[in-house]
């Protein structure tokens, strides 16, 4: 019997959505460079700008987040900077200086720069403030509606508590005025993604066994066949392995409190406490790169902390205590605004926030790596994953010079191991959205890089700057 993909996902059942696809079982020719690595997207978002060279009511601050220099990223140039944590991927980034986001009015800062982060676009309603919504759909539900299978949609990740400033999740959106809600808990969007619900997982946990272990006698099965190069078997086992990973992973956030885990009610991804929300992050992670890797989903934001992240503590990497909550730390002062005290060394701390969102990025880096697909590819380089911020600094939360930290090439579609300038105060991030959607996939219908994602008032062609 002709053994096909589709046969084996049809009799292991929904649990085995992540088996990898197999060159051994590939169509005949398939290998022969028609069975690439489709490209995707995974965007990362973090709140209140970053800790750069600036002068500010409360002092002149150095530059410890960007690289030295344009050019070529090495250890040297970006040594003592947040992006030093991604050191071990330096050949792999694209650091995109120099981006303006619009001056749209959402009568707030930090509206304007969480609600047109991924959509381009202004507000739904001017001068909204804190009730704003985008007028338009997001990338990440672009790149799912246009590319996933089965009309699903991109899967949208939160950490942190889901409420607060701008509502709480407000990064993705299926249009004008639809902003979507977020997978909140980690175990709750693996078990979406496997096709279990939430006794299954329990009891899976409660034996101490794996999802892996539902369809092991398939699996075995699979594993017997004669035509299996020794190349598919490391796959297969490699799969079995991350899953149990995961699983481990997700286990072990849940021993101080499995009940409400399985509630959606546990600390660490409704959590103040940034270790916890961060160790949240990194959960959604795991499935997302699980997620990409079998073919779920091509495109995966994640957002950390409300509008203004304005209830999560991070940890200072001196004292090891938790700091104020990071939206008084980005301003500089105890104040949500531009009163209160001073916070002594808050533009250290708030450097020390970003080193934390550099590691946590990096844990996204090394999953992706890990897979190696069919094509000989890592799963790293054939799509891109992105570390944006909504804001250029703070306390100002500018629009100018907003970061964007871009790993993977997207197939070789897109520059790599180079800090890049674009020409100052001129580029909106608009023309940065086109060429990331376009690095996913997207296409207009003449087979061109896509010009029509965002603001149409704006100039919305990608960026040469930025392909290869």
């Amino acid at each position: 019997m002709n053994l096909s993909r589709r046969f084996v996902l049809r009799g292991m059942g929904a649990a085995a959505v992540a088996l990898p696809m197999l060159e051994s079982l590939a169509p005949r020719g398939a290998k022969a460079g028609g069975n690439a690595t489709p490209p995707y997207a995974i965007f990362l978002r973090q709140a209140n700008g970053v800790g750069a060279a600036q002068s500010t009511d409360v002092g002149d601050e150095p530059e410890r987040f960007w690289p030295r220099n344009p050019g070529a990223l090495t250890a040297e140039s970006i040594e003592g900077r947040a992006i030093g944590e991604l050191t071990d991927f330096a050949d792999r980034l694209l650091v995109v200086g120099n981006v303006r986001m619009e001056f749209y009015d959402y009568a707030d800062g930090h509206a304007r720069g969480v609600f047109q982060s991924l959509t381009g676009r202004g507000a739904n309603v001017p001068g909204a403030g804190g009730s704003s919504e985008a007028s338009g759909e997001s990338l990440d539900h672009r790149i799912g509606r246009e590319l996933n299978a089965d009309d699903r949609e991109s899967m949208f990740m939160y950490a942190g508590r889901n409420a607060g400033w701008l509502g709480g999740a407000c990064l993705s959106h299926r249009g004008a005025n639809s902003r979507r809600g977020p997978l909140h808990n980690p175990v709750l969007a693996y078990q979406q993604m496997m096709g279990i619900d939430s006794d299954q997982f329990a009891t899976l946990i409660a034996r101490q066994r794996s999802v892996n272990d539902l369809v092991k006698g398939e699996m075995d099965t699979l594993l017997g066949r004669a035509e299996l190069s020794t190349q598919d078997r490391m796959r297969l086992e490699l799969h079995q392995q991350s899953v149990r990973d995961l699983e481990n992973g997700l286990q072990c956030s849940l021993e101080a409190d499995q009940e409400a885990a399985l509630d959606g009610e546990a600390a660490g991804f409704e959590s103040t406490d940034g270790d916890q929300v961060l160790a949240a992050v990194r959960a959604h992670m795991d499935v997302a790169a699980l997620a990409i890797a079998c073919g779920y989903t091509r495109s995966v934001a994640i957002q950390v902390g409300n509008g203004n992240d304005g209830d999560t503590q991070y940890r200072n990497l001196d004292s090891g205590q938790l700091m104020e909550n990071y939206h008084f730390v980005s301003h500089r002062r105890q104040s949500h605004g531009s009163d209160g005290a001073i916070i002594p060394n808050s533009d250290l701390l708030h450097h020390y926030v970003d080193r934390q969102f550099a590691q946590t990025f990096r844990h996204l880096l090394e999953r992706l790596d890990s897979y190696i697909m069919p094509d000989g590819q890592a799963l790293l380089d054939a799509g891109v994953s992105v570390w944006h911020n909504d804001s250029a600094n703070g306390p100002g939360h500018g629009s100018l010079n907003v970061p964007y930290v871009v790993a993977g090439g997207a197939g070789g579609m897109l520059r790599t191991g180079q800090f890049i300038e674009l020409p100052g105060g001129e580029t909106n991030h608009a023309r940065v959205l086109n060429t990331l959607g376009s690095a996913a996939g997207l296409r207009a219908e003449d087979g061109s890089l896509i010009s029509d994602f965002g603001d149409p008032a704006q100039n919305r062609t990608p960026l040469d700057e930025m392909l290869a």
